[in-house]
């Protein structure tokens, strides 16, 4: 640990001003970071195989963490707001680089149960479909067009840090996507509210590898998306309720395949 009283200091950069230029790397100037804060999500990345840099935090809640593989910068809460832009209550960050990805035909060779994530563009509900997807044992998460980066630093605190052991794949092509999860020997079940869908719940989706096919959090999956699926299943809901946050949507879909 290394006591550090002074805003200004350089070897603070990693973390400065983060409510205002977020380490995304299709920002202007980011570097691609990975962000975590708090005890519990920071512990989860430095059990993770993204590369560690450095921390920050007030000195009780870096002791907390016991052994470090990195830098730990301590100081004082005040200095810590100065640096970062704002008053972190969680009282740490952690800063690593990214880690190496595994391809969409990794995913789809190794696991049973995956995700597939059309237009999902909102942090937080990304956020919650990782954690979603830990929680509820989904092999993985592909990402297709218009979908956000799920290490933003926003959806790496909202999946608490799941995001970081739910491996995922970017998915350029939705349609030839698809076809290769078939290959594999996937059905496509796609999610939507529409009333000529399945039922969920009477369809058997634990008996074979299976993918969920999720949209955005307005308008839902592409007709495109739809069709290319094998079958198109809805969630039954209550009169007067036409849809489910993507979210919520999805973990009850996660536990009805697994």
């Amino acid at each position: 640990m290394i006591e550090i009283d002074d805003p200004a200091d350089p070897r603070l950069d990693d973390f400065r001003d983060l409510s205002t230029a977020d380490r995304r790397p299709d920002r202007p100037g980011g570097r691609g970071l990975v962000i975590a804060e708090g005890v519990v999500v920071v512990e989860r990345l430095l059990a993770s195989p993204y590369p560690v840099r450095s921390l920050l935090g007030v000195r009780r809640r870096v002791e907390a963490l016991g052994d470090l593989p990195a830098p730990a910068y301590v100081t004082s809460a005040e200095v810590m707001a100065e640096v970062v832009g704002f008053h972190l209550n969680r009282g740490v960050l952690a800063v690593a680089d990214r880690a190496p990805q595994p391809s969409p035909d990794d995913l789809a060779r190794d696991a049973t149960t995956l995700a597939v994530l059309e237009g999902v563009g909102d942090h937080e509900n990304l956020g919650s479909l990782f954690r979603n997807a830990a929680a509820l044992g989904i092999g993985g998460i592909l990402l297709g067009p218009g979908c956000s980066d799920p290490l933003y630093r926003r959806s790496v605190r909202v999946s608490m840090g799941h995001v970081l052991r739910v491996p995922f794949a970017q998915l350029p092509d939705l349609s030839s996507g698809l076809d290769m999860l078939r290959h594999n020997g996937f059905t496509v079940a796609a999610l939507t509210p529409r009333a000529s869908a399945e039922n969920l719940a009477d369809l058997d989706l634990r008996s074979s590898r299976t993918a969920v096919l999720l949209g955005s959090e307005g308008p839902g999956l592409t007709e495109e998306a739809i069709a290319a699926a094998d079958v198109a299943v809805r969630i039954p809901m209550a009169s007067g309720v036409d849809s489910l946050n993507v979210a919520t949507a999805g973990a009850i879909a996660f536990y009805a395949i697994s």
